[in-house]
């Protein structure tokens, strides 16, 4: 088993599990991806690249949760 990254994620040092993509990473940290928004290292990232983008450690996140309502 691989040692777990570091990212900081909403302004926070967390732990995360290494090798995953980012919607698998938004799991694991009880997200459905379907339902955030994500700033990767600065930038909107979208949803086009998130199959793709593997977090690193070192890397800054930023997930917005969507919220429904009128």
């Amino acid at each position: 088993m691989s040692e777990p990254i570091s990212l900081q994620i909403n302004g926070e040092l967390r732990d995360c599990p290494a090798g995953l993509n980012l919607p698998d990473l938004l799991r694991s940290l009880g997200l459905e991806p379907r339902l955030v928004a994500v700033e990767y290292n600065g930038e909107i990232l979208h949803r086009q690249f998130w199959e793709n983008t593997q977090p690193a450690t070192g890397d800054r996140l930023e997930i917005v949760t969507i919220v429904g309502g009128g």
